[in-house]
């Protein structure tokens, strides 16, 4: 399979994941360039990272990437993600899509029209999280009515909270409330804090019920991405069994109670990245990634535009809900609904 060469547009925290993934796996990957906005900024990415920049558009166009990663600030996302479909080229951006109901739309209009894009949703991608999907959806626990997530925010918890729960785009009704958490802060996307300082972060709770009867409680704070005192955790329900993070209780096929520990997924590519130094999030990235092979030649979307465009919409629905505790926000039919 021939290497995918990338160009990465943006110099920020999350466009070095992309960087980080095509350095530990070259025979994989290729970065072209980080196209990156100002030339001081682009001599520290080389500096400090090594990587390949340019300042130059129009260089960048000549390079000819198979690809373009929009990692860009949330707010430009949609509109350089646009601009790059544009000029010809297949695009994969960061989440979220967009910010606005009317843009999200927009996307799909250019998708509907032959535009190449999909959105870096990865987190089903993570091993860990790809061994509890897959048992969730096994069969294993029954038809799945309920799930307890604690495990990320926004859109990314509206993605897991529907492929548990095997949902798809059912209409939902939500409803949220947000708190203040202290806690000593231990980590950060920079690096371990041994300062002791005690932060303030916003804890938010949602409830998702679909049309299809499934709920789901999404309760996540920020300072669980980067904590030693904050953990992560999913609990999902069916009628036959639990699964709680990665230990599953059901019944066999002769009705008697089991108990068993699942594993991450192994698949090869997993195995390469972790040997490689990746962690979790970067090894998903890279799972994505690989798959993009496939729908660049014709194949099936990595992680259809419809369920990513689902996901920032919910997203944007339950920061409603926030604004009115208690209160239900309702979805309404959207165009990339199936």
């Amino acid at each position: 399979m021939a290497k995918l060469r990338y160009l990465i547009v943006g110099s920020g925290w999350r466009s070095l994941f992309y960087l980080r993934v095509a350095q530990a796996l070259p025979e994989r990957f290729e970065v072209c360039a980080m196209l990156c906005r100002t030339p001081e900024k682009a001599e520290k990415m080389h500096r400090e990272y090594g990587a390949p920049v340019s300042t130059s558009v129009e260089e960048c166009i000549a390079m000819k990437p198979d690809f373009v990663v929009v990692a860009v600030n949330k707010a430009s996302i949609a509109d350089v993600s646009r601009q790059w479909l544009e000029r010809g080229f297949a695009v994969l951006s960061e989440t979220p899509a967009a910010l606005e109901e009317d843009t999200l739309r927009q996307l799909w209009q250019l998708h509907q029209q032959g535009a190449k894009l999909q959105v870096a949703e990865q987190y089903w991608l993570y091993p860990t999280l790809a061994g509890r999907l897959a048992a969730a959806g096994s069969g294993a626990l029954g038809p799945v009515h309920f799930a307890r997530l604690s495990v990320a925010h926004g859109y990314h918890g509206a993605s897991l909270a529907r492929r548990f729960l095997g949902a798809g785009q059912q209409p939902v009704k939500i409803t949220g409330r947000r708190w203040t958490d202290r806690v000593v802060e231990t980590d950060s996307r920079w690096g371990v804090v041994k300062n002791g300082s005690v932060v303030e972060k916003d804890l938010q709770q949602h409830t998702l019920e679909f049309a299809g009867g499934a709920t789901a409680f999404l309760d996540f704070c920020g300072v669980q991405y980067h904590s030693f005192l904050r953990s992560t955790h999913t609990s999902v329900q069916g009628e036959r069994g639990e699964l709680y993070d990665d230990t599953l209780r059901c019944l066999d096929k002769a009705g008697e109670p089991v108990c068993r520990q699942l594993a991450p997924v192994q698949e090869p590519l997993v195995l390469e990245a972790q040997k490689a130094g990746l962690n979790e999030d970067e090894t998903a990235i890279a799972c994505y990634l690989d798959r993009m092979q496939d729908y660049l030649a014709g194949g099936a979307e990595v992680y259809p535009l419809a369920e990513a465009l689902q996901d920032a919409y919910l997203s944007l629905l339950m920061e409603q809900a926030l604004q009115q505790p208690g209160r239900a926000v309702e979805s309404a039919p959207q165009p990339w609904n199936s």
